[in-house]
């Protein structure tokens, strides 16, 4: 993503008409550590993706993906697209930064985008066991307490990856039609759930008995999220097809399959 010319190259070569750029550091603590190394990649990477799209004459769509934390902290949730992009920390800014290139280069050159903002993601595939979700699964299968680094108390948007998948499908479908180029959509199931209550539901849909350790360390983490979807409900004609608990259901399946097969 930090080479312009191996993009350009690589969208000419093989006459790349539809781009999802999902490219990014995406852990709030390493982006903590090396702001810089997360602002090359990220804040870098969009603009290099979408100069190479511009110098492009087959791009037709570009689908480039912010994320709930470019809105940084609201008092008044839940967000909604035309919320103000504020990120504070490294990550945040990095989003919003990235965002805001991206409705530039709409604006200022008429690019074919939309932006996606979704919470956060899990299900099987995701080996980053830094992340809740995966590494509270790995944890119980290995028998020992799941770790929360923070306090428990924060609230996030959980959102299954076979939804974001759907949801990135169903926009770039839609972006044959022009008058919603230039848009960002939230998609989310619209859930609120703390840290601790998903904890607490990984515990039970796997039997366990296990009591989480509560570290209380981590930094520069926003407390309250929670999306608003009913633009891309009523725009896109979008919903999720899972339930939280469907989706928590079948993260644990994979994952215990996958740890299964790797033992």
């Amino acid at each position: 993503l930090t080479n312009y010319h191996t993009l350009e190259r690589a969208l000419g070569e093989y006459e790349i008409n539809t781009i999802f750029h999902l490219g990014a550091q995406t852990i709030v603590e390493i982006a903590n550590r090396n702001p810089l190394s997360t602002f090359e990649s990220n804040i870098k990477g969009t603009w290099n993706i979408l100069e190479a799209a511009r110098r492009s004459p087959l791009v037709k769509k570009i689908v480039i993906a912010s994320s709930d934390k470019a809105y940084g902290t609201h008092k008044e949730l839940p967000y909604h697209e035309d919320k103000p992009l504020q990120g504070k920390h490294p990550y945040d800014v990095s989003k919003s930064a990235a965002d805001l290139i991206a409705h530039m280069y709409h604006n200022s050159y008429g690019l074919p985008v939309t932006i996606t903002r979704c919470g956060n993601f899990f299900g099987g595939g995701d080996l980053n066991f830094n992340r809740l979700i995966p590494g509270t699964i790995r944890s119980v299968l290995w028998g020992e307490s799941p770790i929360i680094r923070s306090d428990g108390n924060y609230i996030r948007d959980y959102f299954y990856i076979e939804d974001a998948a759907k949801a990135y499908l169903t926009l770039a479908e839609k972006m044959d039609d022009k008058n919603i180029h230039g848009h960002a959509f939230n998609f989310s199931n619209e859930i609120q759930l703390t840290v601790t209550e998903v904890v607490q539901k990984i515990l039970d849909k796997m039997g366990s008995t296990l009591e989480p350790k509560i570290l209380a360390v981590a930094e520069n983490e926003i407390p309250h999220q929670y999306l608003s979807s009913n633009k891309a409900r009523k725009v896109l004609g979008w919903k999720p097809f899972y339930t939280f608990d469907e989706s928590l259901a079948k993260t644990v399946d994979w994952y215990k399959e996958f740890f299964n097969r790797t033992a």
